[in-house]
């Protein structure tokens, strides 16, 4: 499989996961100036990139970066991006302050990463039964603590 990238700006850095075993390549703001997140805002920034996938058995989703969420808080706003395949502008991410600090944003900081991952398309089935389960309807919390 390949995944075509096209840099929109010059100064743009092309994904790359940093080590063998990683799921995710770390994308880079592509920002001409730090931008200051203070607690609480949300900010989109471009990574002056966009993808060309396969075709629309596969999508790539955007992910908060482990260090950047646990250490200071710097979240993706909507939880995880999804990149459709067929979709062809500037890929961006869209970040939020959840801590209680201001946090700088430096131009070619790794800001989130993207995984590219199969995506099913099922023939949808109006019913007017479901098959039944030990679960059943059972929600938030039905199977217990342990």
């Amino acid at each position: 499989m390949q995944l075509k990238i096209k840099k929109l700006k010059d100064n743009a850095r092309i994904p790359k996961r940093a080590t063998d075993g990683a799921a995710g390549m770390d994308l880079y703001a592509c920002i001409p100036e730090a931008i200051t997140l203070a607690p609480g805002q949300l900010a989109v920034i471009p990574t002056g990139i966009a993808i060309e996938l396969p075709d629309n058995t596969c999508a790539a989703f955007l992910y908060a970066r482990s260090g950047l969420g646990v250490k200071h808080g710097i979240c993706l706003a909507n939880g995880v991006g999804v990149i459709d395949s067929d979709y062809r502008g500037e890929i961006c991410a869209g970040l939020c302050n959840v801590s209680d600090k201001p946090y700088t944003i430096e131009p070619d900081e790794r800001v989130a990463q993207m995984v590219i991952a199969p995506v099913l398309t099922p023939e949808i089935v109006e019913v007017a039964q479901l098959g039944d389960t030990e679960r059943g309807a059972g929600g938030f919390g039905s199977t217990g603590k342990r």
